[in-house]
């Protein structure tokens, strides 16, 4: 007996340009080598795996545009730094007149940047790899605040230049 078991998939992507961000950023290399400060034109991308609901969508397209437009927007024109890498000293102070700046520091090397112009990210390091899990983390969050939880599977894809992107994916039920 030939039996045939089809096996249905149904996805949503979303790679639209309001998703992209443009901000500065560097990364340790090794324990003794930090790159320079440079900046990309950012995008980030989404796919939503799962079931169809009774009126057909795996998620809401706009409501899935709204809520990844509200995340890369904050990322936007901003110098992305990173909260939890053992080999910087990230911290903050007042600078003067209700003004505050972040110091960044890396052996003997030292930044300094407007807190208002910067986003402190909780990653190890601002690699695409690790904004692609901060970006799934907030869209997971935002959409079940927003009461329409991504129960399948979410992938997030930041492209950081034309073709040089990383993923990341959340498996859901």
């Amino acid at each position: 007996m030939n039996e045939r078991h089809d096996v249905e998939r149904y996805a949503v992507r979303m790679r639209k340009a309001v998703h992209v961000f443009c901000a500065g950023h560097f990364i340790t290399l090794t324990d003794t080598l930090c790159e320079p400060v440079h900046g990309h034109n950012w995008m980030a991308a989404a796919e939503v795996e799962g079931q169809p609901d009774a009126h057909g969508m795996v998620v809401d397209f706009i409501l899935l545009r709204d809520e990844l437009s509200a995340i890369t927007s904050r990322l936007d024109h901003k110098m992305l730094l990173p909260t939890a890498n053992p080999l910087l000293s990230v911290t903050t102070a007042a600078a003067g007149e209700g003004r505050s700046e972040v110091t960044v520091r890396f052996g003997d090397r030292r930044w300094v940047f407007p807190t208002d112009e910067c986003v402190l990210l909780p990653v190890a390091n601002t690699t695409a790899e690790w904004i692609a899990r901060w970006i799934g983390h907030e869209l997971l969050a935002s959409m079940a605040r927003g009461g329409r939880p991504i129960v399948g599977t979410l992938r997030i894809e930041v492209d950081e230049c034309l073709g040089q992107s990383a993923v990341w994916e959340r498996r859901g039920a």
